[in-house]
Order: C-alpha cells, then sequence, then structure tokens
C-alpha cells in the first residue's frame, strides 16, 4: 500500500502555485494540519482498514474526502498499462490532486487495487473560476408568494419539507477565485457540494495526460481512453451512504438513503418528486430529466380522463349504433354475399361474419373520436407551452440562466480537443482553438448521412416484408380456419378470425424486429457519431439525438402508418385487383373489414405500445439487478473483507454517458405513439400514464441502488428533444385528421346521413348496403376465383352477384365498375374535412402560444434583480477593498471615495443589467 500526494508546476493542465492558496483564516476557515499538500508520515499508512465505517467517504485520515474514485486489475502482461497509470497519476497530482491508492489485498475479491482522488480547495477554486461555477453570494430576499388557493388539498402529496429544500435559497453569480471574501464561505469543506467536486474533477481527469511530454503525442489524453483501453476498469464518484439506511458518519449526507425513502419506493407514486435533492444529489442533467418526466406525467392525466370519457361514450352508444346492428342482422347482413378476399384459397362468405369486429370497431371509431383528436392537438400544445415555463422557473432556479454560452465556450470533449490537430484564432476569446477543417468536416458529416440511409431503408426493407408476410398468410389462415375447432368455441370461436390471426402474428413479428435492429443500430449510431467529432458534449448529444431518433421513428411508427394510410387504399375491384409487386407476385393487396381499417391499426397500436413499455420496465429493472446480484456475489469470497463504499459502488452498474439520452428516447418515442395516432385508441394516453408512474419509480430504484453515482453535469434545458416534440406536436395534427377521414368511417357516414338517406331522415338505416357495390360473379377472372372445396356449404350457382367495399357503378350500367358520384362527394368531404380540422386546430394551438408567454413573469423579474445585486455588490466590494488598500498605505485620514473608482448610483447599475 503507498501514497500519491504533493502538488507541483505542470503544463499538461492548470499550474497550481504557493500563490494560488488563500488566507487560511479566510470566512474563520482553519485548514487541518494533516489536509496540507505536504507528504505524510509513515505511521499513517499502517492504519488498519478495519477501523474505517463501511460508508466512509474520506481518506483513511478521516478528514479529506474522497471526490473520485479509478479502479484497475494489474495484469500480468500490462507493463504499458503500467507505464500510462504512473504517468496519468503523476500528472494528477501535478495540477493538484490527492491520491489515495488501496492495495489489492485490502479489496473483497483480492485483485482489484483502487486509486481515491481528493481535490483540495486550491484545485476546486481554480477549476469553478474556469467553469464559471455559480456559488452563493447573498442569501435570497425576495418574498416567495406562489402559494395556490387551496393549498392544503395537496398535503396528502407533499414531502417533507428539509427533502423538498435541502438548501437554503441565495442569489448566485459565477466564482472568481480572486474575490473569494466576496462569497458565502463559512466552510471550505463544504462549500462545494459533492455533485460540484466530483464535476471538476471528471473535467480534470477528461483532459489530463497519460504519457510523458517528450513522447510529443497529443491525443493521449483523458480518462474515457484509458477506460478503452483496459488501463482502469471503471471511473466514478462515490454514493454518500447505502441506500437502506442512513450513513454512521456524521459529516455524510446520506442524500442517497432520503432517496430511496422518499422518491425511489414504489408506494411514493403519488407523492411529488424531490427536484432539488435530485439536482443536489446527482446534479441539473439528471434533475431537469425528471422533472421533464414528472411534468409530462402530470399532463397525461388530463388528456386520459379525456381519452376514457371518449372510450365511455362509444360504450355507451353501442346500442344507437345501427349499421353493426345492419352487419349482425340475418335479413341483411346475413343475406349479402361478399366476395372472396384473397386468391384461390379465400372463398365467399357472408357479411354478418363480421358482426363482433364491426361493433369492436365503434368503440374507437365514432363522434368522440375526431373531438379527442382535436382536443389532443390543443393538449399537446399546453403541454409544451407550459413546460417552456417550467423549465424557465427551474433555470433560474438551479442557475442555469447563462449556462448555454458557458457550456459552449468552455466545456470542449476532450476528444474533439486531441483529434483535431489544426488551430485557428477564436474572434471571440482571441485565443487559438482546436477545429476541424470544413472538407473533413463535410467528408464525415456525408458518411454519416448516407449510413443512417443505408438503415433507415433496411427498416423499410424489413416492412415491406412484414406486409407481404401479411398478404401471403392471409390466404393461409383463411384457407386453414374455415374449418377449424377453434370456429366453434362459444366464447372466443367468434373473434378468432384470418384478418385477426393475420394482424395478430404480423404485429408480433414485427414487434420482435423493432427490437433486433434497435440493437443493431444504437453502436452504428454511436460509432458514426464518435467518427463526426462533434465539438461540445451539447452538439454530440443532438447528433446522436436526431440520428438515434430518425432511426426509431421509422423503425416503430412505420407498421402504423402503413395499417393507416395504405391498407384497403389501393385494392381495386373484382376484375380488375391490385398486387404488391405486380400481378405476377401473386399477393394480392389487403382489404379493410366493412367496418374500415381502424380496429387493426388500433390493435397494432396496442402490441408495439404495450410491448415496448413492458419489455423496457423489465429490462430497466431486472438486468441491472441480476448483473449486480451476480456480481456481488463472486465478489464475497472474503467474508472477513470490509466491503468499503468504494467496492460496494464498483460492484454496480455503470450508468454511462448516454444513460439519460435513452431515457429521453423511450418516453419521447412513447408520446410519439399517444399524439400521432391517438385517433383510432383514445386509451393510449392512459396506457401511456399508467406506464410513466411506474416508470418513475423504477428509474428512480435503479438510479439509486443499481447505479454507480453518475458524474454530475449542467444542461440548461431538455436539449435537442425539446424541437423533436414541436416537431411530433404539428406532425401529430395532420396524422390525426388523415386517419379521422381516410381511415376511420366516420366521413362516409355523415355523407351519408346528411345527403343519401332516402328517406330523408337523420339515421343511418341503410348505409351498410349503400355502401357495397355490386360485382358480377360470371365476370370474375380465373386466377381471381376460389379452388374446389374453398366456398362454404350455402354457395350455390344460383348466387350471381357478390359485394366489394367500394363506391362504383353495378354492372349492367353504362359506365359499370367506374366510381359514382358519391365517391368523389365522400372524397371532397375528406379533403374539406383534413383542411378544415388542420385550420383550426392550428389556429387554437398558434393563439394558445402566443398568449402563453415562455418565461413567467416573477422569473424574469427575479433574474434582473439577481443581475442587478451582483452588479451592485461587485461595486461596493470592489470600492470598499480598494479603500481597505488605500489605508493600508497610510491614506486612511481620506474617507472618500477615490477618483479612480468613483461609485456609481443604483439607477446606474440598474441599467445596465436591464
Amino acid at each position: 500500500m503507498h501514497r500519491l500526494t504533493g502538488k507541483s508546476g505542470g503544463d499538461s493542465l492548470i499550474e497550481m502555485s504557493p500563490s494560488d492558496s488563500f488566507n487560511d483564516d479566510l470566512n474563520g476557515y482553519h485548514q487541518h494540519p494533516s489536509s496540507s499538500m505536504g507528504s505524510f508520515q509513515q505511521e499513517e499508512s499502517g492504519i488498519q482498514k478495519q477501523q474505517q465505517s463501511k460508508d466512509s467517504v474520506f481518506f483513511r485520515d478521516g478528514v479529506r474526502r474522497i471526490d473520485f474514485v479509478l479502479s484497475y486489475i494489474d495484469d500480468k502482461d500490462g507493463e504499458r498499462k503500467q507505464e500510462r497509470r504512473r504517468v496519468f497519476e503523476a500528472n494528477l497530482v501535478k495540477v493538484g490532486l490527492e491520491l489515495e491508492i488501496e492495495d489489492k489485498s485490502e479489496s473483497d475479491d483480492r485483485k482489484t487495487y483502487f486509486v481515491k482522488i481528493h481535490a483540495p480547495w486550491e484545485v476546486l477554486a481554480t477549476y469553478a473560476d474556469v467553469l464559471k461555477i455559480k456559488v452563493p453570494f447573498k442569501a435570497n430576499d425576495i418574498p416567495d408568494n406562489s402559494e395556490m388557493p387551496m393549498n392544503w388539498l395537496s398535503t396528502p402529496f407533499r414531502l417533507p419539507e428539509h427533502i423538498m429544500q435541502p438548501e437554503q435559497d441565495y442569489f448566485t453569480a459565477p466564482f472568481d477565485k480572486s474575490k473569494s471574501d466576496f462569497f458565502l464561505i463559512e466552510d471550505r469543506d463544504k462549500f462545494f457540494l459533492p455533485s460540484t467536486r466530483n464535476r471538476i474533477v471528471y473535467y480534470i481527469l477528461s483532459r489530463c495526460s497519460y504519457i510523458s511530454d517528450e513522447c510529443g503525442e497529443k491525443d493521449k489524453k483523458g480518462i474515457k481512453r484509458l477506460l478503452n483501453n483496459g488501463t482502469y476498469t471503471a471511473a466514478y464518484p462515490l454514493h454518500d451512504s447505502r441506500y437502506w439506511t442512513k450513513s454512521k458518519d456524521v459529516n455524510c449526507e446520506s442524500d442517497r438513503y432520503n432517496l430511496y425513502k422518499y422518491w425511489a419506493g414504489f408506494f411514493s407514486f403519488f407523492k411529488e418528486q424531490p427536484l432539488n435533492l435530485i439536482r443536489k444529489y446527482y446534479g441539473e442533467k439528471i434533475g431537469l430529466y425528471f422533472a421533464w418526466l414528472g411534468f409530462y406525467t402530470e399532463m397525461l392525466f388530463f388528456a386520459a380522463v379525456v381519452g376514457t370519457l371518449c372510450f365511455v361514450y362509444g360504450f355507451l352508444t353501442y346500442d344507437d349504433n345501427e349499421w353493426s346492428k345492419e352487419i349482425c342482422s340475418d335479413e341483411i347482413g346475413g343475406h349479402i354475399v361478399m366476395c372472396p378476399l384473397c386468391d384461390k384459397k379465400c372463398g365467399f362468405w357472408k357479411l354478418n361474419t363480421t358482426c363482433n369486429s364491426s361493433w369492436q370497431s365503434h368503440l374507437f371509431d365514432n363522434v368522440g373520436t375526431v373531438f379527442f383528436a382535436i382536443f389532443m392537438g390543443i393538449w399537446v400544445t399546453l403541454f409544451l407551452e407550459f413546460w417552456k415555463r417550467r423549465q424557465a422557473r427551474l433555470e433560474y432556479e438551479w442557475d442555469l440562466v447563462d449556462f448555454e454560452e458557458e457550456q459552449q465556450q468552455l466545456q470542449l470533449r476532450p476528444e474533439y480537443e486531441t483529434k483535431c490537430n489544426s488551430r485557428k484564432l477564436n474572434r471571440i476569446t482571441q485565443e487559438m482553438e482546436p477545429y476541424l477543417p470544413i472538407t473533413s468536416k463535410c467528408a464525415r458529416t456525408c458518411l454519416s448521412g448516407a449510413t443512417v440511409l443505408l438503415w433507415i431503408s433496411l427498416i423499410i426493407a424489413c416492412i415491406i416484408g412484414v406486409i407481404a408476410y401479411r398478404l401471403a398468410v392471409y390466404a393461409a389462415f383463411a384457407s386453414i380456419m374455415k374449418d377449424s375447432p377453434t370456429s366453434h368455441l362459444e366464447v372466443v370461436g367468434p373473434y378468432i378470425t384470418p384478418q385477426l390471426a393475420t394482424s395478430v402474428t404480423a404485429s408480433c413479428i414485427n414487434f420482435v424486429i423493432i427490437m433486433i435492429l434497435n440493437l443493431m443500430y444504437e453502436r452504428v449510431a454511436v460509432w458514426i457519431t464518435d467518427m463526426e467529432i462533434p465539438k461540445t458534449h451539447l452538439e454530440y448529444e443532438n447528433k446522436l439525438t436526431v440520428k438515434m431518433f430518425l432511426f426509431q421513428f421509422v423503425n416503430y411508427y412505420s407498421s402504423c402508418f402503413y395499417v393507416a394510410f395504405f391498407k384497403g387504399k389501393f385494392v381495386g375491384y373484382p376484375g380488375d385487383y391490385a398486387y404488391m409487386f405486380g400481378k405476377w407476385s401473386k399477393l394480392r393487396n389487403e382489404e379493410c373489414d366493412p367496418g374500415g381499417c381502424l380496429i387493426e391499426l388500433t390493435t397494432q397500436l396496442v402490441i408495439v405500445m404495450t410491448g415496448k413499455q413492458v419489455w423496457g420496465n423489465i429490462q430497466e429493472a431486472l438486468v441491472p439487478w441480476l448483473m449486480n446480484w451476480w456480481g456481488s456475489r463472486k465478489a464475497r469470497n472474503y467474508p472477513e473483507s470490509l466491503y468499503s463504499r468504494w467496492e460496494q459502488d464498483h460492484d454496480l452498474q455503470g450508468f454511462g454517458q448516454l444513460g439519460l439520452f435513452y431515457e429521453y428516447l423511450e418516453m419521447v418515442i412513447q408520446f410519439g405513439f399517444i399524439t400521432l395516432f391517438v385517433a383510432s385508441f383514445p386509451l393510449a394516453p392512459l396506457l401511456a400514464l399508467f406506464n410513466n408512474i411506474i416508470e418513475i419509480r423504477v428509474d428512480a430504484w435503479k438510479l439509486t441502488t443499481q447505479f454507480r453515482r453518475p458524474v454530475a453535469a449542467k444542461a440548461h434545458c431538455i436539449g435537442a428533444w425539446e424541437e423533436i416534440l414541436n416537431g411530433m406536436a404539428v406532425l401529430s395534427v395532420v396524422t390525426n385528421a388523415f386517419i379521422v377521414a381516410f381511415t376511420s368511417d366516420m366521413i362516409p357516414r355523415l355523407v351519408y346521413m346528411y345527403a343519401y338517406q332516402p328517406e330523408g331522415e337523420m339515421n343511418m338505416k341503410g348505409y351498410i348496403n349503400n355502401s357495397l357495390s355490386v360485382f358480377n360473379i360470371s365476370e370474375i377472372p380465373l386466377r381471381n376465383r376460389p379452388e374446389d372445396g374453398e366456398n362454404p356449404p350455402w354457395f350455390n350457382t344460383s348466387i350471381t352477384t357478390c359485394r366489394y367495399r367500394d363506391y362504383r357503378n353495378p354492372p349492367g350500367h353504362e359506365n359499370q365498375y367506374s366510381h359514382t358520384m358519391q365517391f368523389w362527394h365522400i372524397l371532397a368531404a375528406k379533403l374539406a374535412f383534413i383542411i378544415i380540422m388542420e385550420h383550426v386546430v392550428f389556429l387554437v394551438k398558434y393563439f394558445v402560444a402566443w398568449m402563453i408567454p415562455d418565461v413567467p413573469s416573477d422569473v424574469k423579474a427575479r433574474v434582473k434583480r439577481e443581475r442587478y445585486l451582483v452588479q451592485e455588490y461587485l461595486h461596493n466590494y470592489e470600492v470598499e477593498k480598494l479603500r481597505i488598500q488605500l489605508s493600508q498605505h497610510g491614506h486612511s485620514e481620506c474617507s472618500c471615495t477615490p477618483m479612480i473608482y468613483p461609485s456609481l448610483t443604483k439607477h446606474e447599475v440598474l441599467s445596465e443589467c436591464l
């Protein structure tokens, strides 16, 4: 066991020099002798590990906090890795970090070394200045007038105040190392939160070189590359306690325990989320995700209520469904002979065999569906606008108002810095910075775009394959199931039809293909994004977001688009059917039931959406738990081991840089299901609501119990996801308008009732007979006629005509089998409905967006006041500091303000801020 500590100049990162240190007695702070930067006594290394607490997050002196941990296994043939570690750790020491190494003999598996890293005050202050981290300088004096009327009603949903507000509210300003006494520093050890400390240390680790300067290889930098090449096995900050019990160390906050107790438990599903505590422990980026997910779930409640009412309306009007009664009646549906639905293997059939599907279709295809489609177009606008306001409030409360600029300018990706050999002058900072030549950038972008198009083409090819399966298998099901014993079952027999069997099996196959392609594409998307070498972390995530979303959009929604907008639309008629790949393929295009294709779209949506959500939750919860259980089981071969805090965290799963990305992606895909196709399934928001209630607690549970503590990161918004949600909101209005017009039978029914009802009454009597055209059986080509034995026993030569779903002239008419005038009236009504619905919804959307400001007025006032106070306090601080300096030089008799730093009036300071 040995220790490496020290501080010296170095040019790999920021140099630390004796002049960088502060007055030890500043703000009442007294430095502990054991935390100084000198060497340590030899007898300290003799401290037994067993004397430490299992939850200790400090070095063995019990004073210096462990801000980060690196682990590695010393391979037999690992000389190069040893040299990299030696140089890397030496460079960390040069920067000012302090290291303590745990020998493998004291680890629970007897083969892992642990390097514990502590960032002393000088390092934290230097990099807080570099990163412009905001810290408190004055307690917030603006009264909170946000009390809601009848606030007592929310009491059952509240958490204790110390959980909801773990920190006092302050006005903050970017840290300036030269003005340290301007800020409220009571205790240097606790001034920077652990999440801020680990963020600073990771910034250093990601830019520290692991090759000697004389080698001249500038790209050999960063902990990420060392993890990739196996030099280190893991790098992570520590949890502050075990999740099921508080830490016995009084200096540990036990925030992890509080999060598990008040947030991660499933029985807390009705409680509010402790967002401030999440932000304090995990950082702003993760805090914003849970804030967005919670807000989305709250808004889903209103959509779920309205959707359920629309479904109930369909259920209550069940008995008023005149067209289903006609289909089911023996006098009408029992006498209508329908043309075969496929070639050779399908026989003639009677309309009343679709009785059950027509009743099911009415539950979703009714007047309430039109209302709900319009409502969802307005709901999605309200959701996005109110989220902007909520996000603006969080930006102010979490000190993220000016963060975007800092992130773009200061937090370049280490990979960008090392791979870009060219340098150019930044006109803003007047410093030389790395850049990627335009030719290289264009080539990389073109290759990336071609790869994405190739994979999207692969998805489309798979979907075409599934469609071909549907066409080929339908004929087989139709032939097999006419004599199937399931048709004689009393309860489920009537529901098991060739259409249902084809739809369900095709949907399941499609879901399996979706899952497989997802697994394959994820690695490709990361690879091509790495190849583009984005400049900042924000740019990297945005590029990856666009690639993954485009792929998953096509992957998840293409089958729904096929059923909604293509199935049954290009069928032809009995004398001239349309085929998928031409007549040689014998794959005749699918027809819709007389009740419409909406029920099949509903089936497709339920299988893909529910399957994805169930599989996602199982995968998210079960896989990490099993891996952790197996890892800890193998590791506990030495029961006498202490199993320390860093060892416990080492056995957990790594959250990964893209862990949050996949959580957003999952929810945005769900958002597409409940907006793009909601007109076909009003209960989709209700399913999404139940899923999200579970999702929040599953995400909280796995993050708190199954994963290592992620490195804290800042983000001022949800990034590219916001633009994607806006795009889907606009697209959802169009898709729902087309679903109501072309997939639903709502428009043909209304046209019939108002214009073609023979008795002139406002009812649907006679609709089924009116909506089916007539064809002469003798004119059906031989290639389309059923084979011998395929027709049912009741079919005989006395039946000369069959019916099919279309609006065409009957045989014997001068324009036989051409479209009737009613067809064109219905088409005109459909187009008119689309135009009217889109314009109405878009007008309401834009009016609502205009009426609701993105930033609440009280937040604007608070931001302006904080900027004013920063200016005023900094001005007063500089004046007072100058007075003290002059008085120390013998000018104490002068009580006036020095003319070289004239005082400004409050009015002038305020005008500068505004």
